[in-house]
């Protein structure tokens, strides 16, 4: 089997895990993929993958599978495949990342509505929910600075060491606050405030 062929098993195994063990939907799934296609693999970059969470945020559909289809495509362009083979990465990245789930509640469906009420359930869900918290928060640190993997702790090293090239100058960091400030305190929608940040970006870089 070619190198390519290889490729596409460990892409489908990979995002089949990480479809089967996410709980809480694209943004907890973040992480989980950063942590197999970066860190893991090293397919692509960090900043490649800031790039991909960026563009799967502002394209219809949930991030998570979203995210799967750019790194499946980027994956396998990266490693010599052409736009075609490219095209097949995303198929298999999405079919993998979201197959589990259809298994599962094809399983499930017939049994929630005698388990839903059962406190074995109930204090699972609870459980669950905690988790997902951290996920999501795990996810924007990961987005924000360099998380070591290496056990140093993560504030041990100077700020410059930190972060990293998500955020490679002030203008960045002015772009992530205003876009911050207008949402918890201007409550501006999505849409406009990454129309606003493409128009802002592209001025200014």
């Amino acid at each position: 089997m070619t190198d390519i062929g290889i490729l596409y098993l460990q892409l489908f195994w990979t995002f089949f895990v990480i479809g089967a063990f996410t709980f809480g939907g694209g943004y907890a799934m973040l992480s989980l993929i950063q942590g197999q296609v970066v860190s893991v693999h090293g397919w692509i970059t960090e900043s490649a993958f800031t790039d991909i969470v960026a563009v799967s945020q502002m394209t219809p559909g949930p991030i998570g599978i979203n995210s799967a289809t750019y790194v499946g495509y980027q994956v396998i362009v990266n490693a010599g495949g052409g736009e075609f083979l490219g095209v097949l990465g995303s198929a298999t990245a999405t079919l993998a990342v979201i197959l589990p789930s259809f298994l599962i509640v094809l399983a499930l469906v017939k049994f929630y509505d005698r388990f839903r009420t059962s406190p074995l359930f109930e204090g699972v869900m609870g459980w669950l929910r905690s988790a997902v918290v951290g996920l999501i928060g795990a996810a924007a640190i990961i987005l924000i600075v360099n998380v070591s993997w290496d056990g140093t702790p993560l504030f041990s090293k100077p700020w410059a060491q930190v972060v990293t090239d998500n955020f490679p100058d002030w203008k960045s960091w002015v772009l992530f606050a205003a876009a911050l400030l207008a949402s918890l305190f201007l409550k501006a929608g999505p849409i406009l405030i990454i129309i606003l940040g493409g128009i802002a970006g592209f001025l200014l870089y």
